[in-house]
């Protein structure tokens, strides 16, 4: 049952959300709608998933945002077109998941939240030449979507994650914790997005989650794909194509020797490193040798899936993984999963879905808890393994129409309670999800 709450600390809180997550493969944008209510500051926080749902990337501001990362090279004009042209997309990936699932963003609606299109993500400088510093750039004007939408829109999490003097990513530990975190099992939260992450859950400890990228997810396989169709197909659907193929084991073992893949944790990463060209530079290597291309699909998807399980392997929880939980696109790639399943026999390897989340949802779920906890005024709980414990309250906000009254009702909420005793979010039920 939940506490009683303490009158003084004033009214229940009650806030709808939209989260969402362009990720790196840029195949679209993932939406859901959550709702958060929570008794009282000292209360447990209950999340529940309304609707679900996607929104696929323009093919035309996909071509130039790739080119544009692809090449480095750009002007400020385009940079600011750039950054509205991504804000309108979001804003219009919004409505249309409004408008398709039937609901009334400025009444089931009270705040939207997401991380737009990353476009360059520097945690680790000293891995790039020249005179360089951490950094990180994503793109999808706030102020266009609030615009667009009516609702207060927030954005720019992970600069401020950063700005905490930490990498801005993966970002998603304490949503993973505080959902599967288990008495007597480790588990992990595994991403297969264009960038693979896990999240790492040591059995009984909320707090001492800890997250980080281990390398290319679907971002070198997407492009060898779209290399040997001349773009006609965006990625292996089903692994089929690296199915047929021969791994190439000097090849994997050679690009796992390089400087990423041997740094020791924390680290995240993203297309500046594991990028189009470096995938098509391996695609023209083995083919020189004598190659298919099937055998190239399937020598650069074993490069994500044994630097998965290396991952594990080094990075673990004392007594290993006993549950992995899968999302994200390259969930359903059976080459990476099975030799996951053959490098760790003692696992159990599932997927996210099994909690009620949908397997494509999970990142966008993290924006929505992000976003809730940002416009409340709570910092999220610092995974352990990172350079900086000092926390804080991430994100940025972009006031919509709707501001005035959601201000009041999370002031309603806090009442008399102490500033100096708000603490990260710690218990969270997940409710049964409403998506059909």
């Amino acid at each position: 049952m939940p506490s009683a709450p303490n009158l003084s600390w004033g009214a229940p809180l009650s806030l709808k959300v939209i989260g969402h997550n362009a990720g790196t493969s840029m195949d679209g944008v993932d939406l859901v709608h959550v709702h958060f209510t929570q008794d009282s500051p000292t209360s447990p926080l209950n999340m529940q998933l309304l609707r679900y749902g996607e929104y696929p990337m323009p093919q035309k501001v996909k071509r130039r945002v790739m080119k544009l990362i692809k090449e480095n090279k750009t002007t400020p004009e385009e940079m600011a077109i750039v950054n509205i042209q991504l804000g309108q997309v979001i804003a219009d990936a919004v409505n249309s998941f409004a408008r398709d699932q039937g609901f009334d963003l400025a009444k089931e609606v009270d705040l939207i939240g997401g991380q737009g299109q990353t476009i360059w993500h520097l945690p680790l400088p000293e891995l790039f030449e020249g005179d360089q510093m951490r950094a990180h750039l994503d793109m999808a004007e706030i102020a266009i979507i609030a615009a667009n939408t009516g609702v207060t829109s927030l954005g720019n999490f992970r600069v401020s994650d950063m700005a905490l003097g930490r990498q801005g990513c993966p970002l998603f530990a304490a949503l993973d914790s505080l959902l599967l975190n288990h008495p007597t099992l480790n588990r992990a939260v595994q991403n297969i997005g264009g960038i693979a992450n896990f999240s790492i859950l040591p059995k009984g400890n909320v707090q001492g989650c800890y997250d980080f990228d281990t390398g290319p997810g679907n971002v070198f396989i997407d492009a060898a794909v779209r290399y040997f169709t001349d773009g006609q197909q965006e990625y292996d659907k089903d692994g089929a194509m690296g199915a047929k193929g021969n791994v190439d084991q000097e090849i994997v073992d050679e690009i796992l020797a390089g400087p990423y893949f041997v740094h020791d944790i924390p680290k995240t990463t993203g297309r500046e490193t594991f990028g189009d060209r470096m995938a098509e530079d391996i695609c023209d290597r083995m083919l020189a040798s004598g190659a298919t291309p099937e055998d190239c699909v399937a020598t650069i998807t074993r490069i994500t899936a044994q630097s998965l399980a290396d991952a594990y392997e080094r990075w673990g929880p004392e007594g290993g993984v006993d549950e992995i939980y899968m999302g994200g696109g390259g969930s359903y790639n059976p080459n990476i999963v099975n030799y996951l399943k053959q490098r760790l026999p003692k696992t159990r390897i599932t997927y996210i879905d099994e909690t009620g989340i949908p397997v494509g949802a999970k990142e966008a779920l993290g924006f929505a808890l992000l976003t809730h906890e940002c416009f409340v005024g709570r910092p999220m709980i610092v995974p352990t393994n990172t350079e900086s414990d000092n926390p804080g309250v991430v994100g940025q906000i972009q006031p919509g129409k709707n501001m005035h009254r959601i201000r009041q009702a999370v002031a309603q909420f806090w009442g008399d309670f102490p500033e100096e005793d708000i603490r990260c979010t710690t218990k969270m039920n997940l409710l049964p999800s409403l998506c059909k």
